[in-house]
């Protein structure tokens, strides 16, 4: 019995020696109706107001062109006629329209309207309706940056309320914000909630990201609307979620106003966005990787384009990025970042770390390629192609032997299409050059001007066309 006391009395003790003490809230507090008073309603009305009247709804159309099947052999063959009737290709549809909406931000009070690229991309036409009106205004395309995925578009019409842009750089975690937008298409709507998160990027969908998190319900149609601070000063572009079902689920991104503002003014100044290029694949410096660097910041280089701007000036794959101009890097996204803020043929110096030893070396930037090989050249315009690959061969059953870029969609009226040329085309040749990848191509589009002969493959068969 004495020996139970002991223990107990000991294992009181240590228990009490590991006791924790709590910063209690005050325990006396009394509640308040927000400024006061039983006949006061909570609003931001006022606020947020004007920000109402610069939020525009896009609806987009495209013509999507089907394929050419009736040529396709399957359609004689006796079995499918038996099974499907002989007047089954005859009720094929010939072109569909694919329609879409978003929302835009007035930015200028004479037409100029900001919204996602991903609202308007490969749009044939583009449709703004303005709040309050059921007026439809034809929009052109001044500029376009699939990098950001931001766009300007422009209507006819003046008088416009231009919103309030406010500084990105300011706001923290925890403030009121509103996301004002055109949801699924049922017409203007508000949703509140807070800033969740700032400078988030590698979310992965953009390649320049430093997006606003938000749980302000942002859900399809919202895109391109506006982020709006308490005040109703715009702060973000409503961009994406993160969502299994489809809906909101609380994690939205914006992209900063910030941002926005740097890329309009280049998008309405030339229409495109010119960024430097060092041809590399970056990682960060994380985990075991720390163990090998001396440095414990950087962005590591996983991979070198051949004959770029790396790559001609010495950097290899291992080398760990430290500094840019003798600006600290400190992350891969961080170069990434400097690295696009400079223009093509930019000289600018590289602090790196090889084998715990640092160096420096001078690069010329390059420029950045287009945003991917499969979009349409500008001598093609309505030209969408794409390297052959062994997915391409297996499914469109085309021999290893053939070399070339797979016509993937053909717009309509354009050159291409005059020309001849239709989706599921491999061309092999332009002139005397042979086509074997989409770099190939746009080499031969530059390199001949007027017209020229194309050369093809269609279903195996060789066929040369002119394209003017």
């Amino acid at each position: 019995m004495k020996k139970t006391l002991i223990m107990s009395t000991v294992t009181a003790i240590i228990l009490s020696a590991a006791t924790i003490h709590f910063n209690e809230a005050p325990k006396n507090f009394t509640r308040i109706m927000p400024q006061g008073g039983s006949n006061v309603v909570i609003s931001y009305y006022d606020a947020i107001k004007d920000a109402k009247e610069s939020v525009v709804n896009i609806s987009t159309k495209k013509r999507i062109k089907m394929p050419n099947l009736h040529s396709m052999p399957f359609f004689n063959d006796p079995f499918f006629k038996q099974f499907f009737g002989p007047m089954f290709k005859d009720r094929l549809p010939r072109n569909r329209i694919e329609r879409s909406l978003g929302s835009g931000v007035i930015i200028s009070s004479d037409g100029y309207i900001v919204t996602n690229n991903h609202v308007i991309k490969n749009a044939d036409e583009i449709t703004v309706t303005l709040p309050g009106d059921d007026k439809e205004y034809k929009a052109k395309v001044v500029g376009k940056d699939a990098l950001t995925d931001l766009a300007v578009i422009k209507i006819d019409k003046k008088g416009l309320k231009a919103i309030k842009i406010a500084d990105s750089s300011k706001i923290k975690p925890g403030d009121v914000v509103f996301a004002i937008g055109n949801p699924f298409g049922i017409g203007e709507t508000i949703t509140q909630g807070i800033i969740s998160a700032t400078n988030r990027n590698n979310v992965g969908i953009n390649t320049y990201e430093n997006f606003i998190q938000t749980d302000a319900a942002i859900n399809p149609g919202n895109s391109g609307g506006a982020l709006v601070d308490s005040r109703g000063a715009l702060i973000g572009i409503n961009s994406a979620i993160i969502t299994r079902s489809g809906g909101n689920n609380g994690i939205g991104f914006a992209i900063p106003s910030n941002m926005m503002k740097e890329v309009v003014k280049k998008l309405i100044e030339k229409g495109k966005i010119e960024r430097g290029y060092l041809g590399v694949l970056i990682e960060d410096l994380k985990g075991d990787l720390k163990e090998v660097y001396k440095h414990k910041y950087g962005a590591v280089i996983v991979d070198v384009t051949k004959d770029s701007a790396a790559d001609k000036a010495g950097l290899k794959r291992g080398d760990l990025i430290i500094a840019v101009n003798g600006e600290k890097i400190e992350d891969a996204n961080e170069l990434k970042t400097i690295i696009g803020s400079f223009p093509p043929n930019k000289k600018i110096t590289i602090t790196y770390e090889r084998n715990r030893h640092t160096y420096t070396t001078t690069v010329k930037l390059g420029e950045r390629p287009s945003e991917s090989s499969s979009e349409a050249t500008e001598e093609l315009k309505g030209l969408s192609v794409q390297t052959l690959d062994e997915n391409l061969r297996k499914m469109y059953n085309i021999p290893s032997d053939i070399k070339g870029v797979f016509v993937t969609d053909v717009k309509e009226k354009s050159a291409a299409e005059k020309a001849g040329i239709k989706p599921g085309d491999v061309i092999v040749g332009i002139e005397d050059m042979n086509i074997e990848n989409v770099e190939d191509l746009k080499k031969a589009l530059n390199k001949y001007k007027g017209p020229k002969r194309v050369f093809i493959k269609r279903q195996g068969i060789p066929l040369i066309l002119v394209l003017k």
